[in-house]
């Protein structure tokens, strides 16, 4: 892949196995919108416009050459998903998943949104969690400008209470926001270190907070920390395993089963 900064834009040629439209608009992200031609959103404190072409991807808005390893570990472009993808193709399911929607890649989002994120998503659907994320933005983020803001961050939230964040329209999920925004901002969830420690160590950590449950706390490992072996199981995931997989999931998904999860999870639900 051939990686340049040029025009004040970051521009990925012959970036493999990657689709950007299913890839931000697939369930696993919920601040991306199209705009025309283009995705344009905020990640990283940063609003920007990204525009696939074939294999050409162009980033702009506020973007600096410094910007390109963070676009590069958000699209999880180091990794071979051609490799992967190949491996789980032995699956017939898989098979029929990746051939319908091959491109998809698992975004690593900051640890923190995504944590804060899947807990809104909780017993919801995309259009509310994402009008509740966009009122949460708006109210405690920083100002972007042109209708955008920042995320904010967990030290903004922790001094809340339920009655500062009515005007979200949250509901019960307010208290655990709360909840999990004083366990990070005071240390007890350590963000960084459940990038690397054991599995079962980071889970237990994640469901130290009120109201996460496992598959909140996979989903924050999946796409908030690079785990990719996280198997987060909703609704539609249970239903896929009950009809498709009832004793567990194929040896070619061990050590990517969320890659697998966000195939069958997007195929299944467009059927």
């Amino acid at each position: 892949m051939d990686i340049k900064f040029k025009n004040r834009k970051i521009i990925f040629n012959d970036a493999d196995a990657l689709d950007v439209g299913l890839s931000l608009d697939c369930g696993q992200a919920f601040r991306w919108e199209k705009k025309g031609d283009c995705w344009h959103g905020v990640a990283f404190g940063k609003a920007v416009d990204i525009l696939q072409n074939g294999k050409e991807i162009t980033i702009s808005g506020n973007v600096s050459e410094d910007d390109i390893t963070t676009w590069v570990e958000y699209f999880d472009l180091n990794r071979d998903y051609t490799s992967i993808c190949q491996r789980l193709c032995v699956d017939d399911y898989l098979n029929r998943a990746i051939t319908e929607f091959g491109g998809i890649r698992i975004l690593k989002q900051e640890s923190w949104e995504a944590l804060c994120s899947f807990i809104i998503s909780q017993n919801n659907n995309i259009p509310r969690i994402k009008g509740i994320i966009g009122r949460l933005c708006a109210t405690f983020g920083e100002d972007l400008g042109n209708g955008d803001y920042s995320f904010p961050g967990a030290e903004a939230l922790a001094n809340c209470t339920v009655e500062d964040l009515a005007p979200l329209r949250s509901g019960f999920r307010a208290k655990y926001i709360i909840d999990a925004a004083q366990k990070v901002t005071d240390g007890t969830v350590d963000l960084e270190k459940l990038k690397t420690c054991p599995m079962n160590e980071a889970r237990e950590e994640l469901i130290q907070i009120k109201g996460v449950g496992a598959k909140v706390a996979e989903c924050t490992l999946l796409y908030g920390c690079g785990r990719v072996d996280a198997f987060p199981v909703d609704v539609w995931v249970r239903r896929i395993m009950g009809e498709l997989y009832p004793e567990g999931l194929p040896e070619c998904t061990k050590n990517v089963e969320g890659i697998a999860q966000q195939f069958l999870f997007h195929w299944r639900r467009n059927q």
